[in-house]
């Protein structure tokens, strides 16, 4: 387990940035602290303007999708969004070091905070900052917001109108209390900030340093060889040293090696998905969700989440991502017989790559919002619990998971762990209750020291994930302040995260809008404006 971390403030790193093109409301302030990623290169990647969505059927819910920068090369540029289906954006703005709010996961004793040098926002490009790290700890004794002040700050963005219907709640998490509230126990659909759900119960299940091992085994048959799913779907295509979408992925190249250099001549490449039970998609998944790129039919192997390019994240995806992988594999050791097949109990290993750990997972899938990635979290959390590794089975262990820790589900429905399903039903409080826990101010809490990574995989406003391109011309002033995990469908856009107010307070919040306004940048905004005048707060 991670060592227990302290508790932090929310001093971090610069980040030096192309201006928006767009014109921002409030000016930035003249010192913005971004936090670093824990693991991911800094990419360069300069931010480009939200488009707006073609207007979809309000009476329809479908996914919409975040414009995301590609994160792999460092002058790609993205194109303007022409999809439905929510995804995320990307982790790397240029030179981005994303610093932790409240937990571990920074570099080597994963505790702490940086800080950098001020990058002052001007209306010229501005040269890289030189960046000087160095370790800062906050406690909790900044000055206590109070609910008078909390409602007054929030009493003009919360009354934006396009908003409406809107349910949410702030929670100071060292007194435990509720500064501002507002139909925060009514289920609402909560899109991808279901996540936050999903992601807690495997911290809470799982080691956080356990892996997920791809293996080939011997076949029954002379000369074949059984590619077995051991529910690790960021298996790389791309050859070791290129990057995907999934940081510290393993590769198929490796396996292949291994299994060449174990001698013998491979004449068929079965594969073994018996790990995982049940239908591929979810009950309330869009049919266009696989060729429009958001996800792909959970099986226990896959390559790149089923991506048809490991590199981009909405990309459309194999209906059949197992068979794809095993046809991979059969390409590298040179034969071309494939079929689906099942392992011999105790049969010889000829080559295994595991995944990144856990807690790297979770950052992964937090931060760009991977639903291949959620799902199979979920399923390792039943198969943990011994429970059938299928929707079903992981819908209920996430619930019990979290029950047993003491949160309240008592009036959510959970389908899925990714929140691409419109049945999902979550109240706001649940999603704050999960993040208080996180961000309490020491670990003597048992699931505070465990959740901890849950605050460090958040995104940063401008900064990483799926807020890097947003915090631009609406909630500027939360810039580098804000970390929160997003979700989008059609009519129904939420925010739930953390802030450090102006005194030096962190508070948690979770606002939900299940707005019939078609255009969801205009929705996203007012959520943006909404965390951001948090941000104001000396109140």
């Amino acid at each position: 387990m991670p060592d227990e971390p302290s508790w932090p403030t929310f001093d971090g790193d610069e980040v030096d940035h192309e201006p928006p093109t767009v014109q921002v409301r409030r000016p930035d302030p003249p010192t913005m602290r971004i936090p670093a990623p824990v693991r991911a290169e800094p990419v360069r990647v300069p931010p480009k303007p939200v488009a707006p969505h073609p207007p979809a059927p309000p009476t329809e819910i479908k996914s919409e999708p975040e414009p995301v920068p590609e994160p792999i090369t460092e002058r790609e540029e993205p194109p303007a969004p022409t999809r439905r289906r929510k995804r995320p954006f990307v982790l790397g703005v240029a030179a981005v070091l994303v610093l932790a709010l409240a937990g571990t996961a920074l570099v080597g004793t994963r505790q702490g905070w940086f800080d950098a040098a001020p990058v002052p926002t001007t209306a010229a490009p501005l040269p890289p900052a030189p960046v000087s790290l160095s370790m800062k700890g906050v406690g909790a004794d900044g000055k206590p917001a109070t609910a008078a002040g909390v409602r007054a700050v929030l009493a003009g963005p919360a009354a934006n109108g396009v908003l409406a219907p809107l349910s949410g709640v702030v929670v100071d998490p060292v007194a435990g209390t509720a500064l501002w509230n507002q139909g925060e126990t009514t289920p609402q659909t909560p899109a991808s900030t279901i996540k936050v759900l999903t992601a807690a119960a495997a911290l809470l299940a799982l080691d956080h340093r356990a892996q997920f091992s791809t293996k080939v085994v011997r076949g029954a048959q002379p000369g074949s060889v059984v590619l077995v799913g051991g529910g690790d779907p960021t298996l790389s295509s791309r050859p070791a040293g290129e990057l995907t979408v999934y940081p510290g992925a393993a590769t198929i190249d490796d396996l292949a090696a291994q299994v060449r250099a174990s001698g013998g001549q491979v004449t068929q490449v079965q594969y073994d998905v018996s790990r995982y039970a049940g239908p591929g998609t979810a009950p309330g998944w869009d049919p266009s969700d696989v060729p429009n790129g958001y996800v792909a039919p959970i099986e226990p192997v896959m390559l790149d989440g089923g991506r048809g390019d490991p590199t981009k994240y909405d990309t459309p995806r194999t209906a059949t991502p197992a068979a794809v992988a095993a046809q991979a594999l059969a390409q590298r050791l040179g034969v071309a017989a494939v079929a689906a097949g099942a392992a011999s109990p105790g049969a010889e290993v000829l080559g295994e790559v595991k995944s990144a750990p856990v807690d790297q997972l979770v950052e992964n899938l937090m931060q760009i919002s991977d639903n291949v990635l959620a799902e199979t979290m979920a399923r390792e959390v039943a198969k943990a619990r011994g429970l059938e590794p299928s929707f079903a089975g992981a819908a209920k262990a996430v619930r019990d998971v979290l029950t047993e820790n003491g949160f309240d589900l008592s009036t959510s429905a959970i389908v899925d762990g990714s929140g691409l399903s419109p049945n999902d039903k979550v109240p706001a409080k649940l999603l704050a209750d999960v993040l208080v826990a996180a961000a309490k101010p020491d670990a003597s809490d048992a699931r505070t020291a465990k959740l901890r990574p849950l605050l460090t995989a958040l995104p940063v406003a401008g900064g990483s994930g799926t807020l890097a391109t947003r915090y631009e011309q609406w909630g500027a002033g939360g810039r580098g302040w804000v970390r929160a995990k997003t979700g989008t469908l059609t009519s129904v856009n939420t925010l739930a995260g953390v802030v450090v107010d102006a005194d030096g307070r962190l508070l948690v919040f979770a606002f939900m809008s299940l707005s019939p306004e078609q255009n969801n940048n205009l929705v996203r905004g007012g959520l943006d404006e909404m965390a951001a005048a948090l941000r104001t707060c000396g109140c």
